[in-house]
């Protein structure tokens, strides 16, 4: 884990599939964990759901797999 300038912790989001496929983003820890969905912005607007592809993840990064168009 990382932390944002104002000192929230951060975790490194890979995205493993969908439109996004290789990207990354930061995104703030939930509870000591890695949030189980993230809504990624998208050219278009309209983001992309993204969960956990696993439920137990370590480390400062954690790979999310793709849902669907929200």
């Amino acid at each position: 884990m990382s932390r944002t300038g104002d000192s929230r912790p951060t975790v490194t989001a890979m995205l493993a599939d969908g439109p996004l496929e290789g990207a990354s983003i930061e995104t703030e820890v939930f509870e000591g964990r890695p949030p189980k969905t993230i809504d990624v912005p998208f050219d278009d607007g309209r983001p992309c759901r993204y969960c956990l592809a696993e439920w137990v993840q370590t480390g400062s990064s954690a790979v999310y797999t793709f849902l669907y168009r929200v």
